[in-house]
């Protein structure tokens, strides 16, 4: 435990800045376990609407710094590919 105010402070707004984190990456990680559920399902229509969700979450997630970027981005591509390849397979 720290000693010095500015750290008591400083460890308050930690907590709360891990809290708020933590929500943004469950919440991240729901959608896509949700839409990568679809996809194998062969919802496509349903899939469609739930990758747009998990890629608004993760744009808001990489904005937000709770992922890096490119993190986001490279979850992004693979759940659209996914979603390209379930399209195809259907649509034969």
């Amino acid at each position: 435990m720290p000693n010095i105010a500015s750290q008591i402070r400083q460890l308050r707004t930690d907590k709360k800045r891990t809290e708020n984190n933590k929500n943004i990456r469950t919440r991240v990680k729901t959608d896509i376990k949700k839409a990568e559920g679809l996809i194998k399902a062969g919802k496509i229509e349903d899939a469609q609407k739930a990758v747009a969700e998990a890629v608004s979450q993760l744009d808001k997630a990489g904005v937000k710094k709770v992922l890096h970027k490119n993190n986001a981005s490279r979850r992004k591509g693979r759940l659209v590919a996914k979603l390209a390849a379930a399209q195809k397979t259907a649509s034969k």
